[in-house]
């Protein structure tokens, strides 16, 4: 699977009808002429993070239609191009989104299904598998976040770090948290974090998320890392029975850097990691 060349492949770029409005999708295809292998859905990440990596889940849907799959990326509601405010999105929204999303590769394209999430859509990716009404083949996961609450915390340091950097009144560490509890929607960064959300997040734990599925990890090591170590979680999964498959990349942590990162580690590593599935031979019908 080649990241160069593939600018020429097939892109649609559509609205899904969805509840409460359209939902803002690119389907990335598979070369002319060549039936898809299989459909793999891309769960975004939260608030802004979701723009610094778009280009890099881009650059490997690319290289997955490439590959002979389908890629199907969706803006979740309330979030990118799609229909509704930041405010008003919910978590049990995102999962119908998910749901029909993968309801509709399904029904376009035959092949096993793969749910690939970065950061906390790789959170939501774990909770949607594990009660999705369609079979999933697998999921991959890019710099999982493994606890709700302990996500919801740093996004809100976000909030306290601008006001320091603004010069603006201080607030306690536990004031924001204090106002969501209090039913108060939260600003952050420029996102309306409303309290249901940041409530529903807060009770999802990957650890309580035993996949039925394999899982392909991506993490991230640092250069101080000598050796990436397996993180507790994956090392939980593999002692309660889950096929987990780990590869580490080292380019950066592109979901918060001040440049766009492109990657090349990431997109290799994706590649070797997920090699013995992407060189599957197509079952002829």
């Amino acid at each position: 699977m080649s990241h160069t060349a593939t600018a020429a492949l097939p892109l649609l770029p559509f609205f899904l009808p969805a509840s409460g409005g359209q939902r803002y999708c690119l389907l990335h295809l598979p070369p002319p002429g060549r039936n898809a292998r299989g459909g793999i859905l891309y769960v975004h990440p939260f608030a802004e993070e979701l723009n610094k990596s778009r280009h890099v889940a881009a650059a490997q849907a690319r290289a997955f239609a490439a590959a002979g799959y389908s890629v199907l990326q969706i803006d979740l509601f309330g979030c990118g191009d799609s229909s509704g405010d930041f405010s008003e999105a919910r978590w049990d929204i995102w999962h119908n989104d998910l749901h029909l999303a993968c309801a509709w590769l399904a029904q376009r394209v035959d092949g096993p299904l793969t749910v690939w999430g970065a950061r906390l859509g790789a959170l939501l990716a774990l909770d949607f598998s594990s009660r999705a009404p369609l079979p999933l083949a697998r999921l991959l996961l890019w710099q999982p976040e493994a606890d709700g609450r302990r996500s919801i915390d740093r996004f809100l340091r976000l909030r306290l770090a601008t006001s320091m950097l603004a010069g603006g009144v201080q607030e306690a560490p536990g004031q924001a948290r204090a106002k969501l509890a209090q039913g108060e929607p939260v600003e952050v960064a420029g996102y309306l974090l409303a309290p249901e959300l940041a409530q529903a997040i807060d009770g999802v734990s990957a650890s309580a998320l035993l996949p039925a599925v394999p899982v392909y990890w991506l993490d991230y090591q640092g250069p101080e890392q000598t050796c990436a170590p397996l993180p507790p979680l994956a090392r939980l999964w593999r002692e309660r029975g889950a096929a987990v498959h780990m590869a580490s990349f080292g380019d950066g942590p592109f979901w918060h850097s001040g440049e766009l990162l492109a990657c090349p580690q990431l997109l290799d590593a994706t590649q070797k990691l997920c090699r013995d599935w992407l060189d599957e031979e197509r079952t002829p019908p």
